[in-house]
């Protein structure tokens, strides 16, 4: 049987082979889902083999969110991990001197983050290369990646990112603003209200090749074929990341380097290390409101941190799915209250230090 990177080959060389015209339009866009299809077979493989570890790559997740630390070998993750948490990481002069994932805790504001430092991250990760399987499969479980290298490696961002990529991670995008609605007959229909790029027969044919035949396809916005594929897979996953710039203090004019588009550290001098927390809080989107009881006054209250756009039922929840279900009333003081002990619903925002009291 052959291998998927054949069969890849063999539609690759198809292409290369098809004139490219309007007639054929259709027939390309088919067999580059085709492709899609087979690397994702890889990705869910990758998945399924990475995430079940032994070895150490299997890591419960704890506290507020989870950030990975993803960068090449001896970047400085080991060191920067030992500065944000209470972690001792081993840390060495020599490459690959993290061989499995190391949990920390960094407690800033009201949260508690937990921060893993993964092996370093090389070329052909996403085909196994360096464990490098195991490795993407922590990174596709994390809420924020701190994608990391060091002053001399600028040019390991785009590889990374590739790799990353490769295997289903779209770093700081949105989903696809395609919405899917199955159908048991009637045939396929394409609505939008954007001028496409795509004709909607070769959208059609797309989205044939992943296995709908019938259904209606709205598109929210104009389309690329990769935004299709991605709209239409079920192993894609969207995390924010930052991108850090680690060891600047050994180039004094790394400022133009980075030109402001990265953040800039020296894991081992500490520098930078608090405005990374504070960009880690920011890319979190977390806000802390304060849950006050019946019988505590408003200058008391416990902070619960939330995510920015979560409701008042999201925060009982988070207290307990039984508080959630037993607490029917509730009143807010300060921003977000239009009178002091207004009572509003379940649905409605929290926002950053409102305080809460539960009835």
């Amino acid at each position: 049987m052959k291998t998927i990177n054949e069969q890849i080959a063999e539609i690759e060389e198809v292409l290369r082979k098809t004139p490219h015209h309007k007639g054929t339009n259709g027939f390309i866009g088919a067999m580059r889902a085709k492709i899609s299809r087979l690397r994702d077979k890889e990705i869910e493989s990758s998945v399924k083999s990475g995430g079940g570890g032994g070895g150490g790559y299997s890591v419960k997740k704890q506290g507020d969110a989870t950030v990975v630390l993803v960068g090449p070998p001896s970047a400085g993750k080991s060191t920067l991990i030992n500065h944000l948490t209470n972690t001792e990481s081993r840390v060495a002069p020599y490459a690959f001197t993290t061989v499995t994932v190391v949990p920390g805790m960094l407690k800033y504001k009201d949260a508690y983050i937990q921060i893993l430092d993964i092996p370093g991250l090389i070329e052909g990760a996403k085909e196994g290369k360096g464990k490098g399987k195991e490795v993407l499969s922590v990174a596709r479980g994390a809420d924020l990646l701190v994608v990391m290298t060091d002053v001399d490696r600028i040019d390991l961002f785009a590889k990374m990112v590739k790799e990353l990529e490769g295997a289903g991670i779209r770093i700081n995008q949105e989903r696809p603003k395609v919405l899917v609605e199955k159908k048991s007959e009637g045939g396929l229909e394409v609505i939008s209200n954007l001028k496409q790029n795509l004709e909607k027969e070769t959208i059609k044919e797309i989205v044939r090749e992943y296995g709908i035949k019938n259904g209606k396809i709205t598109l929210k916005e104009k389309v690329s074929l990769n935004r299709l594929f991605d709209a239409l897979s079920s192993n894609r996953v969207y995390i924010p990341a930052i991108f850090v710039v680690n060891k600047v203090d050994t180039k004094p004019n790394y400022k133009k380097m980075i030109e402001g588009e990265f953040v800039g550290i020296s894991a081992s001098l500490g520098q930078g290390i608090e405005k990374l927390k504070s960009n880690i809080w920011k890319s979190l989107e977390f806000i802390t409101v304060y849950l006050v009881k019946p019988d505590e006054n408003l200058e008391e209250g416990s902070p619960v941190v939330m995510k920015n756009g979560e409701s008042l039922k999201d925060v009982a929840v988070k207290i307990g799915t039984d508080f959630a279900n037993t607490h029917k009333l509730v009143k807010i003081w300060g921003p977000g209250a239009k009178f002091p002990g207004q009572e509003v619903s379940f649905d409605a925002m929290a926002v950053e230090g409102m305080k809460i009291r539960f009835l």
